[in-house]
């Protein structure tokens, strides 16, 4: 179930102790990673300042939530 919260705070990435932690998490698998978050940040994500890895893109969907887009190497 999803509700609205009044008093909602985004979460920080990467997590910062005392402040508010990601509540989810999503992983995409694509094949083109720069396609792939042109089309995220065309959709209103930004790409985070973090990145963790070569073939994974952090990005902040509109809400403040981070999901992140992996190439899929296969």
């Amino acid at each position: 179930m999803f509700q609205q919260a009044t008093d909602y705070r985004p979460p920080v990435w990467p997590p910062v102790e005392g402040e508010q932690r990601p509540m989810m998490h999503f992983d995409f698998q694509v094949g083109d990673l720069d396609a792939a978050v042109d089309d995220a940040v065309t959709l209103g994500a930004t790409v985070a300042d973090a990145q963790p890895q070569e073939n994974v893109r952090v990005l902040i969907d509109p809400a403040g939530h981070p999901f992140c887009l992996v190439r899929d190497d296969d």
